[in-house]
């Protein structure tokens, strides 16, 4: 009796428990809206891994990754689990963390060789496909180290070098590795085009250093040219190298000498152009003159020797005047020219209707940073009175 009274209130209660669920819906189950996101959360669903496991909201994935984790199994298992998922990352093309994943797997320290070896070549190709090409390369010849027959290390050691233009040690990489591989064709596509860059390389090279050669030539016979007319250039100061002694600075003084006279040369990064010989021998100077009174500045990029300034101030102040020349003062015959000794503090004043090569002779003209600048201003204004006032000044 006892016994069917149970069961009565058993079957009771199931009946009740099933009326219940028939009336109630199961507050976790997937809804006809959300059951693609739910899935998505179901590790062996899942497309991609998420960028953090938040226990959480992913509770089944963070229980695998303790299991992956478990400091309890050997080494070359952790490592293993590790590489796995590392190569998880490498496949959704997150290769940072397929950098992290491996890095971990190394640390393990296993004593299994072969996997070690995967494991640097595979960061190493994480590293490549982030551009990190010093980082794959020492990568691909840690492996090679462990395993000096390991295809895969020699070919990444030869794409890290080709990508570095390090041509002769991309080579040296194909060669080693074809040893071991002879039949390999991606050893033998990589090393036909190593040796191709490499004999690019080389042309290009030879290239660029003949020339070098012949700039360093034409300048040779330029500043043989301005040292025969007696011009004088203002060379560049140069501090003295600490620690330098009488006899290695007699020993550099000839080609240091060289140097810093071609340099004198040298005003494309102030004016944009340069001292140069036409056929005819003639010498053109890119020339500078500077008004102070309206801090403005003009530049003639070739400049003849044999042409004289009033030449230039004809047509650059004739019928149009300068805009900033606002009381129309600048006429030709108004202006005076002067350069400036800055050794002795001096102004020196110029002829107009002198060639420009009398001029560079004078015994007080230095050129400055390959450019002869002058000041121009205007005859008997208040501003060249101020301007004179307190200078040594040389009249013609």
């Amino acid at each position: 009796m006892a016994s069917t009274e149970v069961q009565n209130d058993s079957d009771d209660g199931m009946d009740e428990f099933m009326d219940k669920f028939k009336t109630q819906r199961y507050k976790k189950a997937f809804s006809e809206k959300n059951w693609e996101e739910e899935f998505s959360k179901v590790p062996m669903f899942m497309k991609t891994a998420p960028e953090e496991i938040d226990p959480q909201k992913y509770p089944e994935l963070a229980c695998l990754q303790s299991i992956l984790h478990d400091e309890d199994r050997p080494p070359e298992e952790q490592a293993k689990s590790l590489k796995d998922e590392g190569n998880a990352f490498f496949k959704e093309k997150n290769y940072k963390k397929a950098v992290v994943s491996y890095t971990a797997a190394l640390k393990k320290k296993c004593g299994d060789l072969e996997l070690n070896a995967v494991l640097l070549t595979n960061r190493a190709a994480s590293h490549f496909h982030l551009g990190n090409m010093r980082s794959a390369l020492n990568d691909a010849a840690a492996a090679k180290k462990v395993k000096p027959d390991h295809l895969k290390a020699s070919i990444r050691g030869a794409q890290c070098c080709i990508e570095l233009r390090n041509f002769s040690d991309a080579l040296q990489w194909c060669d080693e590795g074809l040893k071991a591989h002879p039949a390999d064709n991606k050893l033998r596509e990589l090393r036909a085009a190593a040796d191709k860059h490499k004999r690019a390389a080389e042309r290009d090279a030879r290239k660029a250093k003949a020339k070098e050669k012949k700039l360093y030539g034409e300048k040779e016979a330029l500043l043989a040219a301005i040292k025969d007319r007696g011009i004088k250039l203002l060379q560049p100061v140069r501090p003295r190298p600490q620690g330098s002694d009488s006899e290695d600075e007699d020993e550099r003084s000839s080609a240091a000498m060289a140097q810093l006279s071609l340099d004198g040369l040298s005003s494309q990064e102030v004016t944009g152009a340069q001292v140069f010989l036409d056929e005819q021998g003639s010498m053109h100077w890119p020339v500078l003159l500077l008004y102070p009174e309206h801090q403005q500045s003009d530049f003639i990029s070739a400049f003849c020797e044999t042409n004289c300034f009033i030449d230039h101030l004809a047509v650059m102040f004739g019928e149009e005047l300068p805009p900033w020349d606002t009381d129309r003062k600048y006429q030709p015959q108004n202006l005076q020219l002067y350069f400036e000794d800055e050794e002795k503090e001096t102004l020196y004043q110029v002829d107009p209707e002198m060639p420009l090569l009398k001029i560079l002779q004078r015994k007080r003209f230095f050129v400055k940073a390959g450019s002869p600048s002058f000041i121009v201003l205007v005859r008997g204004s208040m501003f060249l009175k101020q301007f004179l006032s307190g200078k040594k000044v040389h009249g013609l």
